[in-house]
């Protein structure tokens, strides 16, 4: 496997923490998108949301927001993006769960949302064929 999060995890990688317990790891990315973009990965190597068992996720998610909280409430940030993809068809590039963190602030000039091309489907055929079973 030649996943680049996963020596970060053993200490064979050098990271930038921000925060780990026992079940997750949040580090400052080192690719510099924005500053202080930082990820939130599972100590559990799985690939993606799609794949990962709802108990590794919650604990992320859970870890994902005492992150965000701390930026809001102790970093002087006023709001955070919060962003993952699942599967390279959604243009996931590591095949280890990670959960984006950017703290936000008013004014800072970052547009953090796709340009969407806009829906082309009828809403309620698209509402048919994405709803779950009852």
């Amino acid at each position: 496997m030649d996943c680049p999060f996963c020596p970060m995890l053993t200490g064979e990688k050098p990271v930038m923490k921000i925060y780990e317990d026992e079940h997750t790891l949040v580090f400052l990315a080192g690719h510099g998108f924005e500053d202080g973009h930082m990820m939130a990965i599972p100590k559990k190597h799985v690939e993606n949301v799609l794949d990962c068992d709802g108990e590794t996720f919650s604990r992320l998610m859970l870890t994902v927001k005492k992150v965000a909280n701390h930026l809001v409430n102790n970093c002087g940030y006023e709001g955070v993006n919060i962003f993952t993809a699942g599967g390279s068809a959604a243009q996931q590039t590591v095949m280890h769960l990670h959960v984006h963190i950017i703290p936000r602030k008013t004014g800072d000039g970052i547009n953090a949302w796709p340009p969407f091309r806009g829906a082309t489907a009828d809403t309620a055929q698209m509402h048919e064929k994405l709803k779950m079973p009852e």
